[in-house]
């Protein structure tokens, strides 16, 4: 045995890294590889007529980042900002957006076997977003699927809006 394997350095690890946060003391997640950083809840400008979920913009190094409130975006009491609200910066189909969380809380490893299928909740209850639900020990976590947390129409809502702002800006 070589001495890589022999420290578990040489081992090939199967599955995903997700970062989770909370959410009124319910954990999610996000695939790692769309995380670009995670940073203090910054002054945020706001932008108007969008929805309430979408808290404004940040000015990250130069690039105007749309951020959105995940509490509710999720339809979950807003509440104040605590010690260790933050950002998540991720890349999804749109760009990039900031996601307005409680804390971080773990990177995880999960196996995709570990990853169940999203329950039915019926017609009316939209889980789009939902990638699956991962089980790590005794952790339920709701893996979202971050390309999909905004809607085509909110999505396209909010890039109006920001050219629009940014037009004027100018």
């Amino acid at each position: 045995m070589d001495a890589l394997a022999a420290t578990g350095l040489g081992q090939v690890i199967e599955g995903q890294q997700y970062v989770t946060f909370d959410l009124n003391d319910e954990e999610y997640a996000v695939d790692a590889l769309k995380v670009q950083e995670i940073i203090e809840l910054a002054n945020i400008t706001k932008v108007p007529h969008l929805p309430e979920f979408f808290k404004g913009v940040i000015n990250l190094r130069g690039t105007i980042i749309p951020v959105v409130d995940m509490k509710l975006k999720f339809g979950m009491n807003g509440g104040d900002t605590q010690k260790h609200t933050c950002v998540i910066v991720t890349e999804f189909s749109g760009g990039v957006m900031g996601l307005i969380v409680d804390s971080v809380s773990d990177v995880l490893h999960m196996p995709e076997e570990s990853i169940a299928a999203t329950p039915s909740f019926g017609t009316h209850i939209k889980t789009d977003f939902i990638k699956g639900m991962g089980k790590v020990n005794d952790r339920l976590v709701l893996v979202l699927d971050i390309d999909r947390v905004l809607t085509e129409e909110e999505a396209s809502v909010i890039s109006e809006q920001l050219t629009v702002s940014e037009q004027v800006s100018s």
